[in-house]
C-alpha cells in the first residue's frame, strides 16, 4: 500500500472548545482546517481512511492531535489532498496559515503547527493544493 503526505479539509461548523492531549484545552473558531500528516507506515495512506472513520464516529481511539479534532460533533471531514512516496509534511504546513494551536501535531518536528485555518473553505483548499502542488516540485 502507498504512502506519503497527506492533508485533510476538515469543517468545523460552530466554535468549539476541545482538550487537545498535553497542548490542553484550546478554544476553535467555527471554519475551516487542514490537518497535513504523513502515512509511511505498513498501511500507508490507510491512516487517512482511519481518519474518516473517527470522524464518522466509526471508531473512538484517539492516538494523534487530529483525533481529538476529528471526534468532535461538529467537524466534519470534507476532502483530503494526497502526495504519494514523499516525504513533504513540514513543507506542507508551512506553506499554509497559521491555525489557533500552536504546536499541533508537530511534536515530532520544529513546526510551528501542522493544523492551519481558515474562515473560507474555497480558499483553504486552493492553498492546499498548491502547497502540495509546490512540494511535489521543490
Amino acid at each position: 500500500m502507498t504512502g506519503g503526505t497527506y492533508t485533510i479539509l476538515i469543517e468545523l461548523r460552530e466554535a468549539t472548545t476541545l482538550t487537545v492531549g498535553a497542548l490542553g484545552e484550546r478554544r476553535l473558531p467555527a471554519g475551516w482546517y487542514a490537518y497535513t500528516g504523513s502515512a509511511f507506515g505498513p498501511g500507508g495512506f490507510a491512516r487517512v481512511d482511519r481518519h474518516y472513520e473517527l470522524a464518522a464516529g466509526e471508531r473512538g481511539s484517539r492516538h494523534w492531535h487530529v483525533d481529538y479534532l476529528l471526534g468532535c460533533e461538529v467537524a466534519v471531514v470534507r476532502d483530503d489532498v494526497r502526495t504519494s512516496d514523499a516525504d513533504r509534511e513540514c513543507a506542507v504546513a508551512a506553506a499554509l496559515t497559521e491555525g489557533p494551536v500552536g504546536g499541533f501535531g508537530a511534536s515530532d518536528c520544529g513546526c510551528r503547527s501542522h493544523l492551519a485555518y481558515d474562515r473560507d473553505g474555497n480558499r483553504l483548499r486552493r492553498a492546499v493544493t498548491d502547497a502540495h502542488r509546490a512540494a511535489r516540485d521543490p
